[in-house]
């Protein structure tokens, strides 16, 4: 996630790449932290609104819950 943290991958090319093990297992919840400003609380906040579980992997992620994350993330 430290290519997330750069600012070298974004969040929605993280989503794309879920079908490869290691991004597919990676937690949400981890790949969120690592965008710069998004700490605990913050992060914690939009899952929630998302309807995203704080257990959930990238891989379970279905298309309505990366659509609400992305944007969310935008605004």
């Amino acid at each position: 996630m430290a290519e997330v943290a750069s600012g070298a991958v974004s969040v929605s090319e993280v989503f794309e790449r879920n079908g490869q093990d290691r991004v597919g297992r990676t937690r949400v919840v981890q790949v969120l932290r690592a965008v710069p400003g998004y700490g605990p609380a913050r992060v914690a906040a939009l899952m929630a609104i998302c309807g995203v579980e704080e257990k959930q992997r990238v891989g379970a992620l279905n298309e309505q819950q990366r659509e609400r994350l992305l944007r969310a993330l935008i605004s």
